[in-house]
């Protein structure tokens, strides 16, 4: 454990540290496999005792998360015309593309901005965007707020970690990250209720009124 502990000091003690958090922003853009949140806060826990520098490593987390969901879009864009395009007119996947169209055409912003949180989510909105062709400059504005914002949460999240253990790095890390998955499940359960009550049946609250001839 200690070797670890070790071996994570020199590495957050480099200069290298800020392009590896950038490199690995940018890859969790489009393969949500990479652990973006993990080195972000791992980052920020250290940053609590001097280095790495933390408004630093908030910047470059954002610009790789910019960058990233940017290359997403791309991809999107590109290839997932044609994919939509191949969808059967009347089929289910047709129609949850047309309410995915819908929902992002009347709340793309907030949409976009919440599943930055969501590890995999972010990925297929931003694939989702790009497919519909949703306006690139539009796309822009709000995923720099969804980009600034999650780099700001994450770093400070493992900063008020490593605050918090000053002295002992790994329980700093354990606090950011069980901070960063309580924050994920309770984006999921809003998103999975707010789905829920949509989908669910409208019931009247009106009771039917019973004609009886008159006499």
């Amino acid at each position: 454990m200690m070797d670890l502990l070790d071996l994570l000091h020199q590495t957050m003690s480099s200069p290298w540290v800020y392009l590896a958090i950038f490199t690995i922003a940018v890859l969790d853009g489009f393969f949500p496999v990479v652990p973006s949140e993990t080195a972000v806060i791992t980052a920020g826990v250290f940053a609590a005792s001097g280095a790495p520098y933390l408004p630093a490593v908030i910047l470059v987390a954002a610009v790789g998360a910019l960058v990233g969901d940017h290359i997403s879009y791309a991809i999107g864009r590109g290839g997932g015309t044609r994919l939509l395009d191949r969808l059967p007119p009347d089929g289910r996947r047709r129609a949850a593309v047309e309410r995915a169209r819908r929902g992002i055409a009347a709340r793309g912003g907030l949409i976009l901005t919440v599943a930055r949180y969501v590890p995999g989510g972010r990925t297929a909105v931003t694939l989702t965007m790009g497919a519909i062709h949703y306006p690139r400059r539009r796309f822009l504005a709000f995923d720099a707020l969804a980009a600034g914002s999650w780099g700001l949460y994450s770093a400070l999240v493992g900063y008020l970690g490593g605050m918090a253990f000053e002295q002992d790095p790994l329980r700093g890390l354990l606090l950011g990250l069980g901070l960063a998955l309580t924050v994920t499940l309770v984006v999921e359960v809003v998103r999975w209720l707010g789905r829920h009550r949509r989908s669910g049946p409208s019931v009247s609250t009106t009771a039917p009124v019973s004609r009886t001839p008159a006499r």
